[in-house]
């Protein structure tokens, strides 16, 4: 388990180097720094003396060995457009997406899973043709467009939800938070759906084909001879051993939700890390831009990880297969 663990760090962290690399790139074929920085009628005296201060006439290595160790603690420089540092504005925003992702990824599992595991016990009846016919809408339409459809009806026709903002929103030591409002509750609905409802559809898609697998296997006959009520057969036996492939998509979901949360945060006008991204990509801030690619880079090296260890843990054929391989 422990050569496992090792094994998976040394990955990630190899991963983590690569992806360095490219947002190293950025400062030196993405425009000009010292030019960005200060102006057309900046001296060349001035120039110069920035590049200098900046480390730009040291060897590339050194360069790149420089900024991974400021990275390491967090240190991505300043923002050429706010001229704040990155990571203040980048931890000023990320409760926000961390929120909206936090609470896209709790529906879309729970949804999912039970949405899932209904359609493929009920597959037969006039409900479940209609579940699976409507989640169809979750994989066709792009999320923009969803976004645009729930606004129209919920905020224009209606007037029930708000249509862009997070609320109003309070502060619980460095954290600002809009789940303790009802604005901030309200503000979160629209754009929680629309983010979560592909991730959604996928994870009931994929638990329904996984379950229908899983009862036609022999030992769920079995159980079933033994005389197991159906309660237990179907979320004893078969929705445990239908949950092993469940826990990698939705790991890798979760970190999809928070890299791509950028189309939604625009439509909905949300003040999080994708919409800073977005930003910074229309004023080249290059600093904030390979900030925003580390975070989201450690985001899925993290989950993962952590997916890997509760794929280890929850599959005992794993440890088996290793204990023989090492015997």
């Amino acid at each position: 388990m422990i050569a496992y663990i090792l094994r998976r760090i040394a990955q990630s962290v190899l991963v983590m180097l690569v992806v360095a690399l490219v947002s190293f790139s950025l400062f030196r074929f993405v425009g000009d720094p010292v030019a960005t920085m200060m102006g057309q009628e900046a001296s060349q005296a001035d120039r110069v003396a920035l590049r200098e201060r900046l480390g730009l006439n040291d060897p590339v290595v050194v360069q790149f060995a420089v900024f991974i160790g400021r990275a390491a603690t967090g240190d991505f420089g300043i923002s050429y457009r706010l001229q704040q540092p990155v990571m203040e504005l980048i931890l000023s925003r990320l409760p926000a997406t961390l929120e909206l992702a936090l609470i896209s990824g709790v529906l879309a599992f729970v949804l999912g899973v039970s949405l899932g595991v209904y359609t493929a016990l009920n597959r037969r009846g006039w409900l479940s043709a209609a579940i699976m016919s409507t989640s169809l809408i979750g994989v066709s339409l792009p999320t923009f467009l969803i976004g645009v459809l729930l606004i129209w009806v919920f905020a224009v026709e209606l007037q029930w939800l708000p249509s862009f903002g997070r609320g109003e929103v309070v502060t619980i030591g460095f954290w600002r938070t809009g789940l303790l409002t009802e604005s901030g509750r309200a503000s979160l609905v629209l754009p929680s759906i629309t983010l979560g409802l592909y991730q959604m559809t996928l994870i009931m898609r994929l638990v329904r084909a996984e379950m229908l697998e899983v009862l036609r296997t022999d030992y769920i006959k079995f159980a079933r001879a033994r005389g197991l009520p159906n309660r237990a057969v179907h979320f004893g036996h078969a929705l445990k051993n239908t949950m092993v492939p469940v826990i990698t998509i939705t790991g890798l979901q979760l970190g999809s939700i928070i890299a791509f949360a950028i189309i939604t945060e625009t439509v909905f006008q949300w003040p999080g890390v994708g919409a800073l991204f977005i930003n910074s990509v229309q004023f080249v801030d290059i600093p904030v831009m390979a900030a925003y690619l580390m975070l989201i880079a450690l985001i899925f090296v993290v989950i993962n990880l952590v997916v890997d260890l509760l794929y280890y843990a929850v599959d005992p054929r794993l440890r088996v297969d290793r204990a023989n391989a090492r015997h």
